[in-house]
């Protein structure tokens, strides 16, 4: 794994000649060693194909590609960060909240309706985060920014998790998601949470509820 976590707001990643990383541009809090950040023109790992994806999809989170020799700390925001290792799985996750990734990982975009129909189309409505969402796929680390920290909760055959779409931050494995209502008579007669939509994951994998209903 590349990244240290340093604190719950900052990571330390190494860089080592012949391989690469992205961040989000302005992650970059200091470094050392000979290190180069070049504005991403091209896509990143999925090359021209997948920059287009991602603009067509709203996914197109300024990135930058980091090379060279020597250590980078990375924040941004204050959010608090959690370091996530694939091991061949694919992770799906909102481009905003991207930090930093291995270049091995191999990138894409899905569109949300895929999963779960016209649900799958409500819930990116529902969320404010769209109908798409980026794609991580392959042998690697990511490092994901949240409100208030993060819990991982495992997703399992028959033992499906609900979760309020605002505190979802990312999931991976073979999981189906859709969006159901939990209106009752409290909601109908003003009383309610007003949490009427919970996003209904199930499968097996796991999803990453951050502790805040805040969008970065």
């Amino acid at each position: 794994m590349p990244f240290r976590e340093i604190n719950s707001k900052m990571v330390e990643a190494t860089v080592v000649p012949g391989q690469r990383m992205f961040s989000q541009r302005g992650a970059m809090l200091a470094y050392r060693g000979d290190v180069t950040f070049t504005p991403n023109t091209v896509g990143g790992q999925g090359g021209v194909m997948s920059m287009i994806g991602r603009r067509v999809a709203g996914e197109a989170t300024p990135l930058m590609t980091v090379e060279g020799s020597g250590t980078v700390m990375f924040g941004h925001g204050g959010h608090h960060i959690q370091v996530i290792q694939l091991t061949g799985d694919t992770l799906f996750v909102e481009a905003d909240r991207l930090l930093a990734f291995d270049g091995t990982l191999e990138q894409g975009t899905m569109f949300m309706g895929s999963q779960g129909g016209v649900m799958g189309m409500v819930r990116g409505q529902v969320t404010g985060q769209g109908l798409f969402t980026t794609t991580l796929k392959g042998h690697g680390a990511v490092a994901v920014m949240a409100h208030g920290g993060v819990i991982q909760l495992p997703i399992s055959p028959g033992r499906a998790v609900h979760v309020d779409p605002q505190a979802y931050v990312a999931h991976h494995g073979d999981v189906r998601n859709k969006l159901s209502t939990a209106l009752g008579w409290r909601d109908m007669v003003g009383r309610g949470s007003g949490e009427a939509f919970q996003l209904e994951l199930s499968g097996s994998g796991a999803v990453y509820v951050q502790a805040s209903e805040e969008k970065l």
